[in-house]
């Protein structure tokens, strides 16, 4: 496979080495320790086109897809106040890492459900800076993401257990519940060969 960036064959073998764990736990766990090494290799760097804004939304940008373990890293671009409501992974697992900038991520605990509406409870706000990276998984999944406090782009890095292609998000109504619906998700670009 060629190289789709630099140090594209050093990440592939890192996260590599993660997935092969066997348990999202530890892969989790190792995909987390290694996003943070990478994130800080400056023989690492992201395509440029990762670093370009969309106006109007959150970039998503694919940069690879596992043949051998399933899993898909997505790199996304977060412009000035650029955001997420509260969304889900539809049951799959996810290491995010930020690679320049700070994100808001706000955790959210489920408190109860009626159809298709839910009460969510926050249970946590971190600001993630450069180098960090945290993971998400099922049923511990609700979370916002947001380029809240920044004049200029985030970009974070997210390695997901397959291709994240629909979520569930959740929109506010009058009397603090969500109703959720469904959502496709597409890619901005796909760099993956």
């Amino acid at each position: 496979m060629a190289t789709q960036f630099c140090g594209f064959d050093r990440f592939v073998k890192e996260v590599d080495h993660a997935a092969a764990q066997g348990t999202p736990d530890k892969i989790t766990k190792e995909l987390r320790s290694a996003l943070c090494r990478l994130i800080r290799c400056p023989e690492v760097t992201l395509p440029d086109c990762v670093y370009e804004v969309c106006e109007d939304h959150y970039a998503r940008r694919e940069l690879y897809q596992s043949p051998k373990y399933g899993y898909t890293v997505v790199a996304m671009t977060w412009g000035p106040g650029q955001g997420t409501l509260i969304h889900d992974h539809c049951g799959m697992w996810c290491v995010e890492g930020v690679w320049s900038g700070e994100l808001e991520v706000v955790q959210y605990d489920l408190v109860e459900r009626i159809g298709e509406r839910y009460h969510f409870r926050p249970v946590g706000a971190i600001q993630a800076g450069r180098g960090s990276a945290g993971s998400l998984i099922p049923p511990h999944e609700y979370h916002t993401i947001a380029n809240a406090n920044s004049d200029e782009a985030t970009i974070s890095v997210h390695v997901y257990s397959g291709r994240m292609t629909n979520c569930n998000v959740f929109h506010p109504e009058d009397d603090g519940w969500y109703r959720r619906q469904p959502r496709t998700i597409g890619v901005d670009a796909r760099i993956a060969s």
